[in-house]
């Protein structure tokens, strides 16, 4: 396990669902006692958060895909320097909304066949995998329409379309078949109360 704390990430496709459930996990573990930090990627430290506004704003095409890379994983690394590896080494439980896997689908499968510099630059920068990946699955169908419906102006990588949309969820289940001891795949088409309890029973045994 990561250091004296734990480390929970939550992957999907957008609109998928997965911030609420990561938000409705954080809360049921806080009424346990536990002592939790949610978080999100990019971002959740003021480093972080400055790169995000770059990269979800803005034309689809207004970065490459080895500068997003780039710049995902710089963003990372402050997350990590100044939030996630202080609060587990205080033994919290930190909750993460996206985490490298996002990076390995998004940037390493979807846009051109750069996997391994995903890998090269995380192995290099980041050096640490959540001790537990819950990807809530959805039809990428009804994912972009939710996510497309969203007011705000991140939507930089919903404007890519259905299609990858598509790609997205193939690349993180192929993700979850690569590392099924980290990885567990919920069933998003249930509602938000049902795939809740399915969320806790699988961080329940993982945490416990």
């Amino acid at each position: 396990m990561t250091g004296r704390g734990r480390f929970v990430s939550f992957e999907g496709i957008d609109g998928s669902g997965k911030s609420t459930q990561a938000r409705l996990l954080a809360e049921r573990l806080q009424a346990q006692g536990r002592d939790v930090v949610l978080t999100r990627e990019p971002g959740g430290s003021p480093g972080a958060e400055e790169i995000r506004a770059l990269l979800l704003t803005g034309a689809p095409d207004r970065w490459s895909a080895e500068t997003e890379i780039l710049l995902f994983t710089a963003a990372r690394r402050d997350h990590l320097e100044r939030r996630i590896d202080p609060a587990l080494a205080k033994g919290q439980v930190v909750i993460c909304d996206r985490f490298a896997d996002s990076t390995r689908v998004y940037q390493g499968a979807t846009r051109g066949d750069l996997r391994g510099l995903v890998d090269e630059l995380h192995a290099l920068m980041i050096g640490r995998e959540p001790d537990l990946t819950i990807l809530i699955d959805i039809d990428p169908e009804t994912g972009w329409r939710r996510a497309t419906a969203r007011p705000g102006g991140e939507a930089r990588f919903e404007e890519f379309g259905a299609g990858m949309q598509a790609r997205l969820r193939a690349g993180f289940l192929a993700l979850a078949e690569e590392a099924p001891e980290r990885f567990r795949v919920i069933d998003g088409r249930g509602s938000e109360a049902e795939v809740a309890e399915a969320v806790a029973r699988a961080a329940a045994e993982a945490l416990a």
